[in-house]
């Protein structure tokens, strides 16, 4: 039996997750799935939010953990799993970096999206909140950017469960060392069907910072959608 913490990317929340979390939990893994702070049914104000604030959320579950944890993150969620695993290295058995940004020491994630050129997550998809320190993602835009290879039904259930993203978490860069957050294994699952962060981008980032292993989903942004079964076996694996 192992635990797993799955993590979810800007927009989410941990609802995405469900039915990877319920395959797992049939295998008899222990799964948590947990809302960031203002995301998915959490109520705190984005304006409130920072990435220290989403890292002492997730570390705290690693923590309370009865062993090291496997730690999956999906896109935006890759920086808070780079955090977790500098600050309590040795509470974490491995990183999964699913189609996630895998940043390097001093950079944000609106740093490696400015470099992705041919993402469709551009300016004119995007609705900003300067009073609330938010930005949001226009409607019409969200299949074509997340879920081109998903169902009608997932489509309108996400379109349901979207949120505001707080603008904190785009602009903060990571912090990380070779000493801790390095000595972590730590594994990719790239997409390459992405519209939001490219293959192009993924494999930019995986090449600055390699990781013990690659494995190549044919599919878009959301393999918890698209290919869930597929996407839990490879985390059954681990």
């Amino acid at each position: 039996m192992a635990t797993y913490i799955l993590v979810h990317g800007a927009w989410h929340g941990g609802w995405c997750w469900h039915r990877v979390a319920a395959r797992l939990q049939r295998f008899a893994h222990l799964v948590t799935a947990p809302d960031l702070p203002s995301l998915g049914r959490d109520r705190t104000p984005t304006k409130e939010v920072t990435l220290a604030q989403c890292t002492d959320h997730i570390a705290a579950l690693v923590q309370s953990a009865a062993e090291p944890v496997v730690l999956v993150g999906h896109s935006r969620g890759g920086i808070v799993l780079s955090e977790v695993a500098e600050r309590i290295p040795a509470q974490i058995r491995t990183l999964v970096f699913v189609t996630a940004f895998l940043l390097e020491s001093g950079r944000s994630v609106g740093d490696a999206a400015a470099e992705d050129t041919e993402s469709l997550v551009v300016p004119d998809a995007l609705l900003f909140d300067d009073e609330r320190h938010s930005v949001s993602l226009r409607e019409e835009a969200v299949r074509e950017i997340f879920y081109g290879e998903c169902s009608d039904e997932d489509v309108m259930l996400a379109r349901s469960l979207l949120t505001a993203e707080p603008r904190a978490l785009l602009g903060t860069p990571v912090h990380t060392s070779a000493a801790r957050f390095g000595s972590v294994p730590r594994i990719y699952i790239e997409c390459t069907r992405d519209r939001a962060i490219t293959l192009r981008a993924q494999r930019r980032m995986q090449a600055a910072l390699p990781c013990r292993e690659r494995i190549t989903l044919d599919t878009d942004h959301s393999p918890f959608f698209s290919r869930a079964e597929e996407l839990s076996d490879v985390l059954l694996r681990l």
